[in-house]
């Protein structure tokens, strides 16, 4: 019995010495244990808080793009409403625009020009924004309006544009150079037919440059029509078109008799004629054709 005993005691003292190993060795062991623990949960708790960040990112994105859209649509309706009122408020409708084709120019474009003209087509002509057109002519007649009948002239050697000239020249009163500008009216005091005009308008300053040089000699106003092919130097307030066409020029005139006779309460805007009647192709008279005009 003493010696069951004594072996269950040694028995249990190596069991003791055992287990003070296994306590040792997991002290030693217990720091680098605890923090790998710690560390695999904390590493967890911000791959969650990670996924939850790039979950509300994408989210934030997606609402974000969804805005955008949203924002486009309305954007876009936007636009398309103000282009309706905007064709709605025009002085003619765009489809007698178009069929004038006033809003074709040359393959000529001037830097003065340049912020009017939108693109070019295959053949290289330049093509004016008909809104910008319609804004310009708007503002030529509020300009023209200033002036009394008696100190405008209106200058225009193109031919294609005599008939619609000379018809804005009997509804406004203003008085017309067509055909030939006769050099020194406005500046030659010692001329018998010399006149002081206040604004001059020109149809092409090339073609017209004489009636634009003196109009600048006397230090008087300018109306002019420009192409793209024209330059805006010297002019006080431009209209923008195509001036090598009579249909354009028809429609110039016509708005801008029309306009003036309005805006300065004159009778004579019941006799304007319909549209189609200044768009209409203008045929030389036969006279003109042997003075050789």
């Amino acid at each position: 019995m003493i010696k069951d005993t004594l072996k269950s005691k040694e028995k249990k003292s190596d069991k003791e010495e055992t287990g003070e190993k296994f306590s040792e060795e997991m002290k030693e062991e217990a720091p680098s244990l605890k923090q790998r623990a710690e560390k695999e949960s904390l590493e967890t708790e911000e791959k969650n808080k990670i996924s939850i960040i790039d979950k509300k990112k994408e989210l934030l994105e997606k609402a974000k793009k969804l805005a955008e859209k949203i924002s486009e649509v309305k954007t876009e309706e936007l636009k398309e409403k103000i282009k309706i009122k905007k064709r709605s408020e025009m002085l003619i409708p765009l489809e007698d625009y178009v069929k004038s084709g006033i809003y074709i120019g040359t393959k000529v474009v001037t830097p003065n020009m340049r912020p009017f003209v939108y693109r070019r087509r295959a053949d290289g002509l330049a093509i004016f924004n008909t809104d910008l057109i319609d804004e310009k002519l708007k503002e030529g007649i509020e300009y023209l309006a200033k002036f009394a009948p008696e100190d405008v002239v209106l200058v225009c050697k193109r031919e294609v544009g005599w008939k619609a000239a000379e018809r804005f020249s009997q509804l406004t009163g203003i008085r017309v150079f067509a055909k030939k500008y006769p050099a020194g009216i406005l500046t030659n005091t010692q001329l018998p037919d010399f006149f002081e005009n206040e604004l001059t308008i020109i149809t092409d300053s090339w073609l017209d440059k004489n009636a634009l040089n003196d109009t600048l000699k006397v230090n008087k106003k300018v109306l002019m029509i420009c192409d793209t092919n024209n330059f805006s130097k010297g002019a006080d307030q431009i209209i923008i078109g195509n001036n090598k066409s009579g249909k354009s020029l028809g429609i110039i005139f016509y708005l801008l008799a029309r306009g003036y006779c309005k805006n300065r309460n004159l009778k004579t805007i019941d006799e304007i004629p319909d549209l189609e009647w200044w768009t209409e192709e203008y045929e030389m008279p036969k006279e003109a054709k042997r003075m050789g005009y």
